[in-house]
This record gives structure tokens, sequence and C-alpha cells, in this order.
């Protein structure tokens, strides 16, 4: 089945389509960084989640929704991390990641919080709430006591 005929768009095509049709140079700069987001995203897929590995996105996110947040809740103390390191000495440079790349992995993190709300993620167990807990089911009295 070729790019055009899957019901689903999968990594390979999207990465086909995206590299050759949505890439593009757009006036808007924030677009332009959501693309950069979906290039970066395709590249740690096929690193961290490629045909060789038994490692499947969700195995990240034990805790589901939970686990994302708190990713996505370093990303942003990295960030304000190194921008008080910034405002107090505006020379200050990043060894590793600088603020750019900390914002767009949070925009990445961002979607794969939708995307498990959504139950969509690589993965997911569709039984399963938000926190990746299998709901418990609410038992209801039927006996009533008679006065």
């Amino acid at each position: 089945m070729g790019c055009g005929q899957a019901r689903r768009l999968d990594t390979t095509c999207f990465k086909k389509i995206h590299m050759k049709e949505a890439s593009f140079t757009h006036p808007k700069e924030s677009i332009k960084v959501l693309d950069e987001a979906i290039h970066i995203q395709l590249q740690k897929a096929h690193d961290y989640q490629n045909d060789n590995s038994s490692v499947k996105q969700i195995d990240y996110y034990p805790r589901g929704c939970a686990s994302i947040y708190d990713m996505m809740n370093t990303k942003m103390l990295r960030i304000k991390s190194v921008m008080d390191a910034v405002e107090a000495k505006p020379n200050h440079g990043t060894n590793f990641e600088s603020l750019e790349d900390s914002a767009i992995d949070l925009i990445n993190y961002t979607t794969f919080f939708v995307e498990y709300l959504r139950g969509k993620m690589q993965g997911q167990d569709k039984n399963k709430d938000i926190f990746n807990k299998t709901p418990t089911p609410i038992i209801h009295n039927t006996n009533k006591e008679e006065k």
C-alpha cells in the first residue's frame, strides 16, 4: 500500500510527504517553528522507536499524561534556569541545550500530551485512563434495606 492509499499516515509516509510538500518558506515565524518541531519529532522517533527496537512510545510514559506533564515541567524548569542565568549575565551561554531547543521540545511534549488524551499514542492501552491505570469499576449497591 502506497503513501497515498494509507488510511492512517505512518511516519515513513508522513516524512516523505512532509519533506516534499510541507517544508516551505512561510512568512510567519511561528509556522516555521512548528515545521522544525515536526522535523525534530520525526528524527527522534526514528532514533527511539525504530523498527529494530522493542520500545514503544508509551513505554516512556508509565504514568500516562502525568509522566508527559513531568517532562513538560522539566523543560519549563530548564527554560527558567537558563533565562535566570541570561538575565543575571547576558553573555551566559549554554553547553548542551539552548532556550530554543528546550522550547521546541516543549512543543513536541505538548503534542504527545494531546496524542495521549486522544488515545492515539503508539502502544497505548485503550482500556486505561489518562494516568495509564485501569479504571476501577463503580459498584452500585442494589440491595436497599427496608425501614
